[in-house]
């Protein structure tokens, strides 16, 4: 057996692992990297990346067939699934280099292509190597959740890890779970020319503020997604092509094809923790706010494996931090409150921070709410898409928080996170210039709503104007 001696050891090549590989190895450091799947993890496999992609080509044949008023007579367009599936696996591909083996290696990274587990405190066993670490990170990611629902055991189904791979287009696609990837899967298969029927055991989109998931989910309605909300499944049964998804109360639904879109499970198994004295549970390893284990402190966890938020971008974070401790010997603490976040629907659903409803909860009077609506704003307008608004919320002239829901709400939220996370104040949003016309003046206009009742109702600046007014040259 080969033995290794190194200063960091990290399993997982998600895109935790590579950003904590890349950064350590550049700064100086011996790096192991430990994976026994793909490298590029979920994201780039079954996860961001194919869904965007599909997303993209749903868009297109979309805006074929809608009516936006512009002119243009819609069509019905001609769309060849499988093809589709193949600009989904060129994406992939296209982008697979920068998380390659190759790559890593030639940064100067260990790679070993096997599973691993601890044998030690200190020790981990990946095929026929053992590796001494100083530190190891953890960074296995999660998997799709297969919920205890009688026959699945027997009735085959689908997952964000076999979907993207399915040629053939489903004649009813049958979603069980209503948050964020079953409803991009729901509008992208729709769009794409299948019946779709969303099940959701309590609220659909029920983590992100009620009044922006509403409007979405009014909007994938109106496309002919059927969506039942508190609806729990109490059985599934039949075989491909044929299957029925029984309901609680005695109904069931038939479709062709069968996708879970319940959760995801932390992938910690195989990894015996209990050997290098790591202490974790359902959810993940537990840490420290260093994201160091609580039990040894060798060994940190990054990502879904840190039992948090499960975004790529997390990840990422949670990179820096590890490879300030790691590699630097410098403190650092990971933080929630300015992390976003994004449903990629159509319209786009973002957030950081708490939602109106958690933010009035939590601050109570303090909170005020500034708000601003797209059909203000010019070039949703011009666009044909001026649905949606904005939510900031405030504390001492503070955002901690805010709701996007439109187009490009993604993008759009990046300046709230950096306004978090920066401590700015509404006065330096509202400070800014935003080009015109741009979406971007949405964030410009909540910012003058939250100033506007302060200069505007404001009794004593108008006994101050009128006497500046008397007296100016």
């Amino acid at each position: 057996m080969e033995k290794i001696t190194t200063d960091l050891c990290i399993i997982g090549a998600g895109s935790g692992g590579l950003s904590v590989a890349a950064g350590a190895v550049q700064m100086g450091a011996r790096v192991v990297l430990v994976e026994g799947g793909e490298m590029g993890g979920d994201c780039l496999n079954s996860g961001c990346v194919p869904s965007k992609a599909l997303l993209a080509a749903a868009a297109t044949a979309q805006a074929m067939r809608h009516d936006t008023g512009f002119g243009i007579t819609p069509v019905e367009p001609d769309i060849d699934f499988a093809a589709v599936k193949d600009h989904v696996a060129r994406t992939i591909a296209t982008i697979a280099p920068v998380d390659s083996q190759e790559r890593f290696e030639g940064l100067g990274v260990r790679v070993i292509r096997d599973w691993g587990a601890f044998t030690s405190a200190t020790t981990l066993k990946a095929g026929n190597v053992e590796i001494t670490a100083r530190r190891f990170v953890i960074a296995t990611g999660s998997r799709p959740l297969v919920p205890p629902i009688p026959g699945l055991d027997s009735a085959p189904y689908l997952t964000n890890e076999t979907i993207f791979a399915l040629r053939e287009r489903p004649s009813h696609l049958i979603i069980i779970g209503g948050g964020p990837i079953g409803m991009e899967m729901a509008q992208a298969h729709r769009r794409l020319g299948c019946e779709v029927t969303v099940i959701e055991g309590a609220k659909a989109l029920a983590r992100d503020d009620a009044e922006a998931a509403a409007l979405v989910l009014k909007k994938l309605r109106g496309e002919g997604v059927a969506i039942m909300e508190d609806t729990p499944v109490t059985g599934v049964s039949g075989q491909a092509g044929a299957l029925t998804v029984t309901l609680k109360d005695g109904l069931s639904i038939s479709g062709s094809h069968l996708l879970l879109a319940v959760g995801r499970h932390v992938a910690l198994d195989g990894l015996n923790l209990r050997a290098a004295g790591v202490e974790f549970d359902r959810k993940g390893v537990k840490v420290t706010p260093s994201l160091r284990s609580t039990t040894n402190r060798r060994v940190f966890a990054v990502g879904d494996a840190a039992g948090g938020l499960q975004f790529t971008h997390v990840a990422g974070y949670h990179a820096g931090i590890v490879v300030r401790q790691a590699v630097l010997g410098l403190p650092a603490k990971a933080s929630t409150r300015h992390i976003p976040w994004a449903t990629y629907t159509d319209p786009e659903l973002a957030q950081v921070g708490p939602t109106e409803a958690e933010a009035r909860k939590t601050h109570g009077p303090a909170l005020t709410v500034a708000r601003a609506d797209l059909h203000h704003n010019d070039r949703a307008l011009a666009s044909g898409k001026a649905h949606g608004f904005i939510k900031v919320m405030i504390v001492k002239g503070r955002p901690v928080g805010a709701t996007i829901v439109g187009p490009q709400a993604g993008e759009l939220i990046g300046l709230w996170a950096l306004a978090i996370s920066s401590g700015l104040r509404m006065s330096a949003v509202a400070g800014m210039v935003a080009p015109y016309p741009t979406l971007g003046e949405v964030s410009k206009r909540a910012a003058s709503a939250y100033f506007s009742p302060k200069l505007f109702d404001n009794a004593w600046l108008k006994r101050l104007v009128r006497l500046v007014q008397r007296y100016l040259p």
